[in-house]
């Protein structure tokens, strides 16, 4: 399962950034303006989907979101994002159990019909170092790009993209963080990265592959250098990529217009040649307050439609790949099994479903459904 909740450092940052003063409206009461811009859309051309992160803990719960997707969606990616068996994989041991029932449950589950995106992180939820292994530790290493790390993590992909068979790998999360977060690493990264792709492009030659950037921390980056940043930034996703694999969560930024939105969507359409892909996104349909934080972001149904619409539009008029939203309904049910210390940076996704926690349809997903017909 997806690890968001642990990104304190990264998240906190932007989202105090991001803030704005706005009254807290009723979900209940609030009446949205109709946008008709879908209207004239006659046939889309891009896939839509959703990630398999389910709504609730239960097997229940787990098999609907499946079927919601089946149901809704065209694509589906599936994020293998939670650990990674280090010592296994460099030692030739076993793999763990947990790791081999998770792969074995979603592949017991998967669409048949349906495009799939694979997405695997090769960094930790805070996209400063690897990804831990199931005890926690991360394997010993002088450089990122150290044989062994880049045999296991090669193995690693192998293993999975031989379970899966996907349409689109997405073989490493939000790597621009990481450039965030350490230069030093980021240089090690290019290397290891680059010896990943040219083996995986050898090994599957049809697969499109990708590596993934959050496009709230490449459109105006907190940065020393930003400028700099957005350059190098741009020239790795269009020279390395088969595809620019956006994840993008516009409250991160401050974003709650339609203007907002598409000025981040203008920006991304000047820097990218690549063919555009949103592997990750979301938006809030409630206000997010965090008392212990002294946090209030504001949100509702109608924000979260606009949002919606503009994703869309832009998806129709410049030919992405596909548009995959994170989360298709609320997960109360699920966050209320979190533990204490995780709950209240759980609550920064938890109100984003274009479904809401009783499983009822926001405007938004009216809006899913209309272009989804196309």
């Amino acid at each position: 399962m997806k690890k968001h909740i642990l990104l304190f450092g990264v998240v906190i940052f932007l989202v105090f950034c991001g803030c704005r003063e706005s009254e807290i409206t009723d979900p209940e009461t609030t009446t949205c303006l109709p946008d008709n811009s879908l209207g004239d859309i006659s046939t889309r051309a891009f896939n839509m989907g959703f990630s398999t992160w389910p709504y609730g803990p239960d097997e229940s719960d787990k098999s609907e979101t499946y079927q919601f997707i089946t149901q809704n969606a065209d694509i589906y990616s599936e994020q293998i994002d939670d650990k990674i068996p280090w010592s296994a994989l460099i030692n030739d041991t076993d793999l763990p159990t947990e790791f081999m029932e998770d792969i074995d449950y979603r592949r017991s589950k998967m669409i048949d019909g349906h495009k799939l995106l694979l997405s695997v992180s090769l960094l930790n939820s805070n996209r400063s170092d690897l990804l831990e292994d199931y005890d926690g530790s991360i394997p010993s290493y002088t450089a990122l790009n150290d044989q062994k790390i880049e045999d296991a993590y090669f193995k690693h992909l192998s293993y999975l993209v031989s379970k899966f068979d996907p349409d689109y790998l997405v073989f490493a999360m939000e790597v621009n963080d990481l450039k965030i977060k350490s230069e030093q690493k980021w240089s090690e990264y290019k290397v290891l990265a680059a010896n990943i792709r040219m083996r995986l492009n050898s090994a599957y030659p049809n697969l499109e592959i990708s590596e993934s950037v959050t496009l709230h921390n490449y459109f105006n980056p907190e940065v020393n250098n930003p400028d700099a940043f957005i350059s190098e930034v741009s020239s790795y996703i269009n020279q390395n990529t088969d595809f620019a694999a956006i994840s993008f969560y516009p409250f991160f930024k401050g974003l709650h217009t339609s203007a907002d939105f598409q000025q981040a969507f203008n920006f991304l359409h000047t820097q990218v040649s690549q063919p555009i892909a949103f592997v990750e996104t979301t938006h809030l349909a409630e206000t997010l307050e965090i008392e212990s934080l002294d946090l209030t972001i504001p949100g509702d149904v109608c924000e979260q439609m606009d949002y919606l619409n503009v994703l869309l539009l832009n998806a129709h008029k410049r030919n992405y790949e596909f548009v995959v939203w994170w989360a298709y309904r609320d997960f109360d049910q699920l966050w209320e099994t979190f533990p204490d210390e995780y709950k209240d940076l759980g609550k920064l996704w938890r109100d984003t479903g274009l479904l809401d926690e009783k499983g009822e349809g926001r405007p938004a997903y009216e809006v899913w459904k209309t272009m989804l017909g196309k």
